[in-house]
């Protein structure tokens, strides 16, 4: 736990939230500055700054929560989908640093998201080459 961290605070009690889920690894809870009615973030008790170090055996349940939190705020607000986002350093726009994923309701036709950037046309061997700068770099 870091004691400064406001996500650790609320995992110990300290900063009052609106939980959903928890097990012994994981926390869910409402997001207080939603995008939507419905918006959810799920946390691991244990801290980690972001994807980018979490261990192994922290992220290993990771997306078996996500999936049981995401199903069950789909259910809730009768969403015809889920949208499921995680920032990793400032450059990403990551606010609170201790791993975390939002899980998002959607609906057909809804404004969220509707100013994202637009995508690159890019051709296929350029493609190609990113992809094996990723498989080199493991």
């Amino acid at each position: 736990m870091d004691k400064d961290c406001i996500f650790c605070k609320i995992i110990n009690g300290e900063i009052p939230s609106t939980k959903v889920y928890e097990d012994d690894e994981f926390l869910a809870f409402m997001d207080i500055n939603p995008a939507v009615r419905g918006h959810t973030l799920v946390i691991p008790k244990y801290h980690c700054r972001n994807i980018l170090d979490t261990p192994e055996n922290v992220g290993k349940n990771f997306y078996n929560v996500i999936s049981k939190v995401s199903n069950a705020v789909k259910k809730a607000f009768n969403a015809e989908g889920i949208y499921v986002f995680q920032q990793n350093e400032n450059a990403a726009g990551q606010e609170v640093f201790h791993s975390h994923v939002h899980i998002i309701p959607r609906y057909k036709g809804d404004e969220f998201g509707k100013y994202s950037p637009p995508r690159l046309k890019v051709e296929i061997p350029e493609i190609a080459k990113d992809g094996e700068k990723i498989r080199q770099s493991f």
